[in-house]
């Protein structure tokens, strides 16, 4: 709707955004939850607190057993930790490479949960250190109301 009208009040049509919500880490089949703290990683989490989240509750694709696991390989569809990697590793050509490693079954759960707590204790871990640097008057001039101003063409 708002496409149609944009263009009537003098204003461009909008862009729509398709996006992909991170699944909990239980799996698609279940949400995350602010009251369950261990059905995602929070930013305030510590690095412990990380590795033990992903490792006890992060669903994984592969086999019951290491053996049906080398012969039937994983599914990178339903396994949460490698559902994150495409969220948060910046290395395409390595994550293609865990792919295929984990489908054929060379690469087996631990190790993508692994790679999976490494990539995300290192992201925290910045963020909490440049969020320790935001002081109240950074606070309050990011929220100081000011005009802003906009340049639309029609």
């Amino acid at each position: 709707m708002t496409r149609d009208v944009a263009p009537r009040l003098g204003f461009q049509k909008p862009a729509l955004i398709h996006s992909v919500f991170f699944p909990a880490l239980q799996g698609a089949k279940s949400k995350m939850s602010a009251s369950d703290v261990n059905s995602s990683i929070f930013l305030t989490d510590s690095p412990k607190q990380i590795k033990d989240k992903i490792n006890k509750y992060a669903f994984s694709g592969g086999g019951q057993t290491v053996e049906e696991h080398r012969a039937n390989g994983g599914n990178c569809d339903v396994d949460v930790s490698y559902q994150y990697l495409k969220f948060f590793m910046d290395n395409d050509e390595r994550l293609e490479e865990i792919r295929k490693t984990y489908t054929s079954g060379e690469l087996l759960t631990g190790f993508l949960k692994k790679e999976l707590i490494e990539v995300l204790q290192k992201l925290i871990a910045d963020h909490q250190q440049r969020r320790s640097q935001v002081t109240d008057q950074v606070v309050r001039q990011y929220m100081q109301p000011r005009k802003l101003k906009f340049a639309f063409s029609s």
